[in-house]
C-alpha cells in the first residue's frame, strides 16, 4: 500500500473521529457510505474528501410524550379504581389515543434513536393499553366472551414479570425512572392478585395506581422544563457509573 493510501486512511479515521465529536452534543451519529467523492468539513483542508457523510440526530427527545401519555392515563383510569367514578367512554378514549396510539408513535420515534429500552417500553406499555381497551369493549360487542378473573391475573401477573425486568434496567438510567417501573411493577401484581383472590383492596390498588401515573408525568415534565431552562429544575437522579 502506498504511503498516499496510508495518508487517506490516516486522514479519513481523523475525520470520523472529529465528526463524532463535533455532533455528539446533539444527538446519534451514524457514518454511512455514499458513492462519490464529497467535499466536506472545509476547514479540514482542501484535499480531505470522502465517501462518507455524518448523519447528526436533531430531532426532539420523545420520551416525555411517552411518559405523560402513559400517566396521565394512568392516573385517570387509577381515580376510578379508587372510586371517583365509573369506567366510562373518558377513560376509553384516553386509553387509545393518548394512552395507546401516542406511546406507540413515541416507540417508533425511539427506535429510530436506537434507544432499545425506550422502544421497548413504550412501544409494549401502549400496545398494552389498546388491549386492555380491547379486553373491555370486545365483550359489549359480541365480539368475544369476556375474560374470567384467573385470565384477568394471568394477563396482569405477566405484565406485572414484563415490568419488573424493565425495572433491572432502570438501574442503569435513573432514580425516577427506577420509581416509576417500582411502582408499575407493584401495581401490575397487586391487580393479579386481588384477581386472583378477590381481596377487597380494590380502592388501595386505586391510590398506588395514581401515585404511579404522577410519578411517570413528573418524570415526563421534568424533562420537558430542565431542556426549556437549560438546566436542572426538576431532578431526575441521574445515574452514575
Amino acid at each position: 500500500m502506498s504511503n498516499d493510501s496510508g495518508q487517506q486512511g490516516g486522514n479519513l479515521n481523523e475525520f470520523i473521529s472529529e465528526t463524532r465529536e463535533r455532533f455528539a452534543k446533539a444527538g446519534t451519529v451514524e457514518v454511512s457510505d455514499l458513492d462519490g467523492d464529497h467535499a466536506v468539513f472545509a476547514d479540514m483542508g482542501e484535499n480531505v474528501t470522502r465517501n462518507e457523510v455524518a448523519i447528526c440526530d436533531t430531532t426532539a427527545n420523545p420520551a416525555p410524550l411517552g411518559l405523560c401519555a402513559f400517566g396521565l392515563t394512568t392516573v385517570l383510569l387509577n381515580l376510578h379504581n379508587a372510586g371517583f367514578f365509573p369506567l366510562d367512554a373518558m377513560i376509553l378514549a384516553m386509553g387509545i389515543f393518548y394512552g395507546g396510539i401516542a406511546q406507540v408513535i413515541v416507540g417508533i420515534m425511539e427506535w429510530k434513536k436506537k434507544n432499545t429500552f425506550a422502544t421497548t417500553a413504550f412501544t409494549s406499555y401502549g400496545l398494552f393499553w389498546l388491549t386492555l381497551v380491547g379486553l373491555i369493549v370486545m365483550p359489549k360487542l359480541g365480539l368475544a366472551e369476556k375474560p374470567t378473573e384467573i385470565a384477568m391475573a394471568a394477563y396482569l401477573g405477566i405484565w406485572g414479570l414484563f415490568t419488573l425486568i424493565l425495572f433491572i434496567g432502570t438501574f442503569r438510567l435513573n432514580r425516577a425512572l427506577q420509581v416509576v417501573f417500582g411502582l408499575l411493577a407493584l401495581l401490575f401484581f397487586l391487580l393479579a392478585y386481588k384477581d386472583a383472590t378477590g381481596a377487597p383492596i380494590g380502592t388501595f390498588i386505586g391510590y398506588e395506581g395514581i401515585l404511579t401515573g404522577l410519578s411517570a408525568i413528573y418524570t415526563g415534565l421534568a424533562q420537558v422544563l430542565n431542556e426549556v431552562y437549560g438546566k436542572t429544575l426538576l431532578p431526575l437522579g441521574p445515574y452514575k457509573k
